[in-house]
């Protein structure tokens, strides 16, 4: 872990407030042309109180600022930081693996990896969709229109749950999780097209395993050091003279 200087301390905090106030007024000016949209749209959506959709539009904003304020603080630390681009042996064996995958095999990792985020997006997504076609039935009140909604919205999300569970029983069946064995490369093959198993460790964060290829690399030397002694050794025994009684 690296000391910051204050000098540093202070653009990292400049750059970070940066980002903040740029991903708030984002998101205050998307939230306030939505709910002015919305009002102009929806019926329904005028009878809502002014507190509650204060509170959209400021959400909105609070939402973005975290997310732009986050993504700025990496953004610096990556550039101040070439430590921030290492990537230890078991992302390279990933990304190698992942990189002979076909797009339809991707989009299926990838639906796997984010399985969670796509459960809320599309709950999200299902709401405001079904709202705004239950909408336009005239004979519904407000309160009628907003249970239709979640009902269909609830339907949707309950087809996605039940396709995430499939993928959590088929990563329980196939030993996927923070440990996994992958097909990699022989790093010995000079051909390169003997393939051998690897069991990698997937990061909780960037760096997780940094310790771990440390470790490894100094067990290699002190390896290397134990065959160099052997080889010394060997090499004084069968130079010595053989020793006997000379008649």
């Amino acid at each position: 872990m690296k000391i910051l200087t204050k000098e540093e301390e202070e653009a990292h905090y400049d750059a970070t407030l940066k980002g903040g106030i740029t991903g708030g007024l984002i998101g205050l000016t998307a939230g306030a042309g939505i709910v002015f949209a919305s009002h102009k749209r929806f019926p329904t959506f005028r009878q809502l109180t002014i507190p509650l959709k204060a509170f959209l539009v400021t959400s909105s904003g609070t939402f973005s600022a975290i997310i732009m304020a986050d993504r700025a603080s990496r953004a610096y630390q990556a550039s101040t930081h070439p430590e921030s681009f290492y990537k230890d042996s078991s992302s390279l064996a990933i990304e190698s693996t992942q990189a002979s995958l076909s797009s339809l095999q991707r989009a299926k990792e990838w639906g796997r990896e984010n399985r969670y985020p796509i459960v809320t997006a599309s709950w999200v997504a299902s709401m405001g969709i079904a709202f705004g076609l239950v909408s336009r039935n005239k004979y519904l009140t407000g309160a009628q229109k907003l249970v239709q909604a979640r009902v269909y919205a609830q339907g949707l999300t309950l087809a996605v749950l039940v396709a995430t569970a499939m993928f959590e029983t088929s990563d329980a069946k196939k030993g996927k999780g923070r440990w996994e064995s992958v097909m990699v490369l022989d790093p010995n093959d000079p051909e390169h097209k003997h393939m051998i198993e690897k069991r990698v460790h997937h990061e909780a964060y960037q760096g997780e395993d940094l310790w771990r290829d440390m470790v490894a690399a100094e067990e290699r030397k002190i390896e290397a050091r134990k065959n160099a002694v052997k080889a010394e050794e060997a090499s004084h025994k069968s130079s010595k003279p053989a020793s006997g009684k000379s008649v």
